[in-house]
């Protein structure tokens, strides 16, 4: 239920912020936060993270689609029953469902979050792309943090069960 009502919080959140952008600027159009570091920046993307393969919209509302589906088939293959990895869930699945949409009803991703460090600026992204990275870096972290997870325990991937198996084969039968 937690992965759940995260994923619509963050989709309604990312889709209204993106409302908002587009109603009040004109693409390209920048608006100092902090001068020389943050602005609000209206973008149309047609690629994906960095505006990678721009122009490819069509495959990448696909990939998301094929990625959304792995999650939430999957889920219970790498994901273990904990607040932290349900977050996390809800956090990529919300993210994942915002630039759906966009890049279905639009043609394109707005993004607006526009940050530059000295003379590099760093790639505008919306709260979707926010929510994916987060959700993707808590899990990560988390799962670090178990004892045991899916995906350590994998066919025996030389997790502690795994030992006690090979023991068990070489012990003679009583």
């Amino acid at each position: 239920m937690v992965a759940l009502i995260v994923s619509f919080v963050i989709a309604i959140l990312d889709q209204v912020s993106k409302y908002l952008v587009s109603w009040q600027f004109y693409p390209g159009e920048p608006l100092p936060i902090i001068r020389g570091f943050f602005n609000l920046t209206y973008v149309r993307n047609t690629g994906a993270a960095w505006g990678i393969f721009g122009g490819w919209n069509a495959w990448l509302a696909v990939l998301s689609l094929v990625i959304l589906a792995a999650l939430v088939v999957f889920r219970r293959s790498f994901l273990v029953d904990c607040l932290s990895h349900r977050l996390a869930l809800g956090l990529m699945i919300g993210g994942i469902v915002g630039n759906l949409f966009d890049r279905v009803r639009l043609g394109y991703v707005v993004d607006f979050l526009d940050f530059r460090f000295g003379s590099y600026p760093f790639p505008a992204f919306n709260v979707a792309d926010s929510a994916i990275c987060i959700g993707v870096a808590i899990y990560a972290l988390s799962s670090l943090r178990l004892p045991s997870h899916p995906l350590r325990d994998f066919k025996g991937g030389g997790g502690q069960d795994a030992g006690t198996r090979e023991a068990d084969k070489s012990s003679p039968a009583p």
